[in-house]
C-alpha cells in the first residue's frame, strides 16, 4: 500500500450539511505512457460538478488535504499540476475547480492501478467524498498521452534560491525567508511546506523587491519546541504568469 498524501480534517469543519448531500464526483484512470526511466506515467482524472473545487497537497487554512492510497504500487510518485488560489470566507485555500488530471508515476510492470481517494469538495458547503478505483493497465506505450503530458507540463517549474532566518517564538518559530527569483506575474501567492506534516505553517506575508521575494510565516508544532529541517522546506510561488517550485533553504 502506498500513501501519496495526508488527510487531516474533522467533519465538524465541513458544516452541518457535510454528510447529508451527495455530490457527483467521478474518478477515472488514464493508463498513460512509458517513461525513459522504465516507469509508467499514469494518472487519475477527477471530475467535479460545475463550480465545485477540491484541494491541492497543501490546501491552505480553509482547505482539506487529500488522501490518496495506492495498492501494490511501490515507489509511486504523485505529480501535482499548478493549482489555483481561492478566497474562502476570508481565508485562503489552494486547489482545483471543475476537473483535474493528477499524474502518478508507477512501476512500469504494474498491471492494475487500484486504490482509494478521500477528498473534500466545496461550493457553498464542503463535503467529504470517498472514491475507489481499480483499472487494468494495458502494456505501456511510448507515445505520450496528451492529457497526462499537459498535466505534467503544468507543474510548477524548479528555480530560484532561498535563504532563511529562524526566530524563536512562544509557540514555535518565525521563519524569515528571502527567495531570489524573478517576478512570476503581476500577482503572486506563496505556499510554504515543511517535511514534517505535524508542523502548521501560517499563510506567509510576502513583499516583492525586484528579483527578491521576502516572506515571513509562523511555524507551530503542538505549542512545543521543535527542530526544523531546512532541507525539507518547500516554497511554491504561484504567479499570474507562471509557478516556481523551490526546495531547501540555506542559513544566512
Amino acid at each position: 500500500m502506498r500513501i501519496l498524501s495526508a488527510l487531516v480534517f474533522s467533519l465538524a469543519l465541513l458544516g452541518p450539511a457535510a454528510t447529508a448531500q451527495a455530490i457527483d464526483v467521478q474518478v477515472s484512470v488514464l493508463p498513460g505512457h512509458a517513461t525513459p526511466q522504465g516507469t509508467r506515467m499514469a494518472a487519475l482524472r477527477l471530475t467535479l460538478p460545475a463550480g465545485w473545487k477540491t484541494y491541492w497537497r497543501a490546501p491552505g487554512d480553509a482547505g482539506i488535504p487529500p488522501l490518496i492510497v495506492l495498492n501494490d504500487a511501490p515507489g509511486a510518485q504523485l505529480h501535482w499540476p499548478t493549482p489555483d488560489v481561492f478566497d474562502q470566507n476570508g481565508m485562503r485555500s489552494v486547489g482545483y475547480h471543475d476537473s483535474v488530471v493528477l499524474p502518478i508515476e508507477v512501476p512500469g510492470d504494474l498491471e492494475r492501478l487500484a486504490g482509494s481517494l478521500d477528498i473534500g469538495v466545496c461550493l457553498d458547503i464542503c463535503v467529504p467524498v470517498s472514491l475507489t478505483f481499480d483499472t487494468a493497465l494495458p502494456p505501456a506505450q511510448t507515445a505520450q498521452e496528451p492529457a497526462v503530458l499537459a498535466a505534467l507540463l503544468d507543474q510548477p517549474q524548479p528555480g530560484g534560491h532561498a535563504v532563511c532566518h529562524l526566530q524563536a517564538a512562544d509557540d514555535g518559530l518565525i521563519l524569515h525567508a528571502t527567495l531570489t527569483l524573478p517576478p512570476t506575474g503581476t500577482t503572486e501567492e506563496l505556499v510554504i511546506e515543511t517535511a514534517d506534516p505535524a508542523i502548521w505553517v501560517s499563510e506567509p506575508v510576502i513583499e516583492r523587491r525586484g528579483d527578491t521575494l521576502l516572506a515571513t510565516a509562523r511555524l507551530v508544532r503542538g505549542g512545543q519546541a521543535f527542530g526544523l529541517d531546512r532541507g525539507g522546506l518547500r516554497f511554491t510561488v504561484l504567479g499570474s504568469d507562471r509557478a516556481i517550485d523551490l526546495h531547501g533553504c540555506s542559513a544566512p
